[in-house]
């Protein structure tokens, strides 16, 4: 089966896309290239060729479709049945979409639409979708699939209308769709990521200060890209009834900004770059205060758990970008 990866050129795709690759699979990357970019491709995988993608199906092991998910006419040319479908294509974060939720929304919910319409129509054999816990919204954690959703933020709503679509596209039409809610990706190859874990280790590296939007006190829990990976491709795979399922995808851990910035401090000091100065500015609308999941489901119906402690990839993380820092 090929594997189609909406947003394959970004982070998270990148790194699923060298590993299907080194497991012999033949994968489609689609992308606008407005965030991601191949030449990131390239440096996570050397040597590889990433061949423009033609109408009929290619013997390269790794092509790309420059499109964009709102443009359905385009997308669905690289749709054919048996394909397994990854959807990490979207407007990513809370204070983006607050800043302009109608292409939030335009991204997050038509861009959704389209991928799980065009895989319906192909006959794809199975649509993975990246959800967050921001659906959830301001909820006591910690937070598990059963929790009524209240998202208090226009990404949040977004990303619960692209669980809906799952869930209805499984029970109108077969198509089996599950849906991730990924908990704070961090880890190696991440240079770009905009995320709280990429976004200090750039301004530790560069020697600036640490900016901390509130007291440090709000939560998060983070879940390291290797793990994440092993979610996504069991959920693809998986021959448990999955179809218009959602699962909670992270570590069960509660982790603080001030935890944080102490333990990644540690990290860059045992690699001899100082620990930045802390600035505080006020917090930002929209965000949660507490955030953390319980990932019981995915460990009973995927066989899934998280098993890299925060300590060690923070580590694998702080080396890769000492090894990396010129390509950003």
């Amino acid at each position: 089966m090929r594997w189609v990866i909406t947003g394959g050129c970004g982070f998270i795709g990148t790194q699923l896309t060298s590993r299907l690759l080194a497991a012999g699979e033949q994968v489609v990357l689609v992308d606008n290239l407005v965030a991601g970019r191949v030449e990131d491709v390239e440096r996570v995988i050397p040597g590889i060729q990433v061949a423009p993608y033609e109408d009929s199906p290619s013997a390269s092991p790794l092509s790309l479709l420059r499109a964009d998910v709102r443009d359905l006419d385009e997308i669905r040319r690289v749709f054919s049945a048996q394909d397994i479908v990854v959807h990490f294509a979207a407007n990513t974060g809370v204070i983006p979409s607050v800043q302009d939720p109608l292409f939030d929304c335009s991204v997050n919910v038509t861009g959704t639409l389209n991928v799980l319409h065009s895989a319906k129509e192909a006959g794809c054999a199975r649509v993975v979708f990246a959800s967050s816990g921001a659906v959830v919204g301001d909820a006591d954690p910690p937070i598990h699939e059963k929790m009524l959703a209240r998202p208090v933020s226009p990404y949040g709503v977004s990303k619960l209308s692209g669980e809906s679509y799952c869930k209805s596209y499984f029970e109108c039409f077969g198509l089996e769709a599950v849906a991730l809610r990924f908990g704070n990706v961090y880890g190696p190859g991440s240079i770009r990521k905009g995320s709280v874990v990429a976004k200090l280790i750039r301004e530790a590296l560069a020697g600036e200060t640490w900016q901390i939007y509130g007291d440090g006190t709000q939560t998060r829990d983070f879940v390291y890209i290797d793990d994440l990976l092993e979610a996504v491709q069991k959920a693809a795979t998986s021959s448990a009834a999955v179809g218009g399922e959602v699962f909670q995808i992270a570590t069960s851990q509660e982790t603080s900004v001030n935890e944080l910035t102490e333990l990644l401090g540690k990290v860059l000091e045992a690699h001899e770059v100082k620990s930045p100065t802390i600035i505080r500015e006020a917090a930002r609308e929209g965000e949660v205060l507490r955030n953390f999941s319980l990932t019981d489901k995915a460990n009973r119906l995927l066989g899934w758990s998280a098993a890299t402690s925060l300590e060690d990839g923070l580590q694998r993380t702080v080396e890769w970008f000492l090894t990396n820092q010129s390509g950003s």
